[in-house]
């Protein structure tokens, strides 16, 4: 069985993950929370983010599995971005 966060809680998907991490890291740098709340909220952020990377690497092994070649079958190979892309 997978193991969760504490408490139960589902992992929030990649996106509300981002989301949220985006806010920490913008109430941290305002400077205006107190030292046990941006303690608190550092550590927050920190699992968010390797929750993000690890959810990346997933995907990327995923779409490594699916690419296929040039005789129709499929091969493992890392995903090239275009250039001009948003990564």
């Amino acid at each position: 069985m997978p193991e969760g966060p504490p408490g139960g809680a589902a992992e929030p998907k990649f996106e509300e993950a981002m989301a949220r991490l985006e806010q920490i890291v913008h109430a941290l740098e305002a400077g205006n929370l107190p030292l046990d709340d941006s303690l608190r909220a550092f550590e927050e952020g920190t699992a968010l983010l390797r929750q993000c990377a690890r959810r990346l690497e997933e995907t990327e092994r995923r779409i490594e599995m699916l690419m296929q070649d040039e005789s129709g079958g499929l091969k493992a190979q890392p995903f090239k971005w275009e250039e001009g892309e948003e990564r």
